[in-house]
C-alpha cells in the first residue's frame, strides 16, 4: 500500500513539476512558415551555462535549486492532500456503530449503504421516490411516511433516504448507524 502511495505521489510530483517547469519555458512558434537553420544568426548554438546565466537572471527565469525546491514543496503538499483523503476514505468505510439522537423535526438521511437500527422513540420511513428503505429483519420494503419497527435492520442501498421521527408525537428517536449519514 505505502509502495502504490508513494509511485503516486511521485508520479503526481513529477508531472506537476513538468507542468510547471513547461509553463516557464514556453517556445514563442513562429506561424509565417520561416524555415529557420539550427546555428544561423536566427538559431544561435548556445551552451548551457549560458542558458543557465540568462534564466536565472531574469525575474521569470527559474534556477535548478528553485525547480528542486518547488517540487518538494509540490511533494510535501500532495502528500498532505493524499493523506487526509486517506482518513477520510478510511473513516467512511469503517464498521463503527454510532448512537444518534434524532430531535423532532429533523430527518436522519442515509448515504449509500448505511445501516440503522431505531433503538428508542417511534419512526417513520422517509424516501424522496416511490421506492422505500429496506427491513432485513422483517425481510420487507418499508415506503415512504409509513412506521418503522424498533431493533430491526434497515439496509439503505442507495443514499437520501432515512429515517424521521413521526410526526404526531413531540419525542424524537435514538438510532443506531454504521455507515455515513446527515441529520437534516
Amino acid at each position: 500500500m505505502k509502495k502504490a502511495v508513494s509511485k503516486l505521489v511521485l508520479a503526481a510530483v513529477l508531472l506537476g513539476g513538468g507542468a510547471l517547469i513547461g509553463a516557464q519555458f514556453t517556445d514563442k512558434a513562429s506561424g509565417d512558415g520561416e524555415v529557420v537553420t539550427p546555428g544561423s544568426v536566427d538559431d544561435p548554438v548556445v551552451t548551457k551555462s549560458y542558458v543557465d546565466q540568462k534564466l536565472g537572471g531574469q525575474s521569470g527565469g527559474m534556477t535548478a535549486e528553485a525547480v528542486q525546491q518547488l517540487l518538494d514543496q509540490t511533494k510535501q503538499e500532495l502528500t498532505k492532500q493524499l493523506t487526509q483523503q486517506i482518513a477520510e476514505q478510511i473513516s467512511a468505510n469503517s464498521n463503527e456503530v454510532v448512537v444518534v439522537s434524532v430531535p423532532q423535526g429533523k430527518t436522519l438521511i442515509a448515504k449509500d449503504g448505511a445501516e440503522f437500527v431505531v433503538r428508542a422513540g417511534k419512526a417513520v420511513a422517509y424516501s424522496g421516490d416511490a421506492n422505500g428503505i429496506s427491513d432485513l429483519t422483517d425481510g420487507k420494503d418499508i415506503t415512504n411516511g409509513k412506521s418503522v419497527p424498533n431493533n430491526h435492520l434497515i439496509l439503505f442501498p442507495r443514499g437520501g433516504r432515512g429515517v424521521m421521527p413521526d410526526p404526531s408525537l413531540k419525542s424524537g428517536l435514538t438510532v443506531l448507524v454504521r455507515g455515513q449519514y446527515q441529520l437534516q
